[in-house]
C-alpha cells in the first residue's frame, strides 16, 4: 500500500456529505471551527468562501474548496450579504422554515466534511494549508474530482436505495482527489505533501508504515531511499518535520492505539507488533506520547465503543 493510503487508513479518514444547498441571493452562513476538514463544491452560480486571515476565494461553477484544518469560515453570495450561523440555519430548516428561498440569483452547492481520528497528530494533517482552492478551469487537475462530485450530486438529486452509503463512500474519494489535484497544481508544495511527492522519502515512509515491527535503522532506510545517511536525514526532517526515528516512533504509537482499540491482544503482543521487544519499554514510550499507559488507554477506549 502506498504511503498516503496507509496514513489515511490509520487516521480513519471518513467523509460525510450534507444535504444539497439550494439558495437564492442574498444569503450567507457562518461556520464554526471544529476538528473536521470541510469541503464545498459549487454546482451553479457564484459565491465567496472566506477563512479569516486568508484571501477570500471567489468560487465559480465547478470550483472546489477544502478547509483542511477545521478553521471557522463563512460562505455567502457576496461580501455584503447578511450571514447567519450554521446552527441557526439548521434549526430553521428542521422546523420547516426554508431560508434563502427568494427570487434572487440561484446558488447550488454540495458540501461535507472529513473526520479524522488522529487529527491533528499526523504530520500529513499538520502540513496541509489553511485552505485549498481547485479551480474548474484547471481541467487537467480537476477531471476526476469533477466526475466524483457529479456522481454525488446525481445521487442527492435522485435518491435511490443505498444512495447515502454510496454518497459518503464517494466523499472519501473526493478528499483524495482534492489532495491529488493540489499536488499536481502546486509543484513546489511544501511540508509533508512534498514528502509524498519525493519518491525517495515516500519509499522510506512506506517501508516504516508497512512494517513498523521491524528494527529499522537510519542506514537501512537511507540505503532503501538511495541516499547517503546525512542527505537522507536532512531531507526527511525538512519534508516530514520529524527525524526518521521520531516519525517511526510516532507511527508505532498510532498503530498501537489502533490495535488496542480494535483487538484483544495482550499488551506484550501489541508491543511486538509495533516493534518493541520489551513490554516495559513500549509502555514507557506509549505513556510519554499518550499520557496514559496502554492498559488504561485500552480500557477507556474499549468502554466508549
Amino acid at each position: 500500500m502506498d504511503a498516503l493510503s496507509e496514513i489515511l487508513e490509520l487516521i480513519k479518514h471518513k467523509g460525510i456529505v450534507y444535504e444539497k444547498i439550494n439558495f437564492s441571493a442574498p444569503w450567507g452562513i457562518e461556520l464554526p471551527g471544529d476538528n473536521n476538514a470541510q469541503f464545498w463544491r459549487l454546482i451553479k452560480g457564484n459565491c465567496l468562501v472566506t477563512v479569516p486571515g486568508q484571501i477570500p476565494i471567489e468560487m465559480k461553477e465547478g470550483d472546489t474548496v477544502l478547509v483542511p484544518n477545521g478553521s471557522a469560515h463563512w460562505i455567502a453570495d457576496g461580501a455584503g450579504s447578511k450571514r447567519i450561523s450554521s446552527s441557526e440555519f439548521l434549526r430553521e430548516r428542521d422546523s420547516g422554515n426554508h431560508l434563502f428561498s427568494g427570487v434572487g440569483d440561484k446558488t447550488i452547492m454540495i458540501g461535507g466534511h472529513f473526520a479524522f481520528d488522529e487529527k491533528p497528530g499526523h504530520p500529513f494533517l499538520k502540513g496541509l494549508p489553511k485552505v485549498i482552492h481547485i479551480n474548474n478551469l484547471e481541467s487537467d487537475v480537476n477531471s476526476w474530482l469533477g466526475m466524483t462530485c457529479d456522481l454525488i450530486f446525481n445521487e442527492l438529486e435522485h435518491e435511490q436505495p443505498g444512495s447515502r452509503k454510496l454518497i459518503n463512500g464517494l466523499a472519501d474519494a473526493v478528499f483524495i482527489h482534492i489532495i491529488r489535484a493540489y499536488l499536481k497544481k502546486n509543484k513546489n508544495a511544501g511540508g509533508f505533501l512534498s514528502a509524498l511527492k519525493d519518491e525517495r522519502i515516500s519509499s522510506a515512509l512506506q517501508l516504516m508504515q508497512t512494517a513498523p515491527e521491524k528494527n529499522w535503522t537510519i542506514e537501512q532506510l537511507s540505503k532503501h531511499a538511495g541516499m547517503s545517511r546525512s542527505s537522507f536525514c536532512i531531507a526527511f526532517k525538512k519534508l516530514v518535520g520529524e527525524t526518521p526515528l521520531e516519525y517511526l516512533t510516532n507511527w508505532r504509537i498510532m498503530k498501537a492505539k489502533e490495535i488496542l482499540i480494535q483487538g484483544n491482544e495482550k499488551i506484550s503482543e501489541v508491543a511486538l507488533r509495533v516493534g518493541y521487544q520489551s513490554e516495559a519499554a513500549f509502555s514507557r514510550i506509549f505513556k510519554a506520547k499518550v499520557s496514559q499507559t496502554p492498559s488504561v488507554f485500552k480500557q477507556e477506549n474499549k468502554a466508549v465503543r
